[in-house]
């Protein structure tokens, strides 16, 4: 993955050079010399921002069965007041 900066004003010169170089990772592109957007290809953001599902599909995931759901109580014990 590569990753590539220009600055708004590269951006707004050459809008097809960025689109090339976010086939091969994100595009920070900044503002007075900070980030300010990111581009991505749409493959890349539909990793990022993954898929919508129900409980009922989450809780079938493959590996669920590996986790503790009785995890151990926590005992706390909290001494009485001293009012003397």
């Amino acid at each position: 993955m590569t990753i590539t900066t220009l600055t708004s004003r590269e951006l707004n010169q050459d809008v097809a050079r960025a689109k090339r170089a976010a086939k091969a990772g994100p595009v920070f592109i900044t503002t007075r010399g900070r980030p300010a957007h990111v581009l991505l290809s749409i493959d890349d953001y539909r990793k990022l921002a993954g898929e919508r599902r129900n409980l009922a599909v989450a809780l079938s995931m493959a590996g669920l069965g590996e986790i503790d759901l009785d995890p151990p109580r926590l005992r706390i014990e909290i001494p009485p007041a001293d009012l003397g």
